[in-house]
């Protein structure tokens, strides 16, 4: 089976982020951004590992800018984690795997 990163827009932000059980993380880019191309790939792997514990999706801040604004994304890369439709944390800036892992752990208590 291949894993699939789920892309956002303003037409499926309600059905797979706000109104899904259990957490979400999406990563709000844009494809001219070069920290958000570091981060994308990771943000991908632990997608994979995290299957079935986490919902991975993205969120292109270009083609979105309703849903940017609606969160105030100033700065990308961001990654906001959502739990049940509610927006728990928020990180602002490419990080190692290592540290988004134990960050999603932390706010989620779901591990790797």
């Amino acid at each position: 089976m291949i894993f699939v990163v789920l892309e956002i827009t303003k037409e499926n932000f309600g059905s797979e982020v706000l109104n899904s059980k259990g957490p979400v993380l999406v990563d709000f880019w844009a494809p001219w951004c070069g920290p958000c191309r570091m981060l994308g790939p990771i943000v991908e792997e632990v997608g994979k590992e995290m299957e079935g514990k986490l919902k991975v999706a993205k969120c292109n801040v270009d083609d979105n800018q309703e849903i940017a604004g609606r969160f105030a994304i100033m700065s990308i890369p961001t990654l906001i984690l959502f739990k049940d439709g509610h927006a728990v944390d928020t990180r602002v800036g490419a990080m190692p795997k290592e540290r988004l892992k134990a960050w999603i752990k932390e706010k989620t208590g779901k591990t790797i």
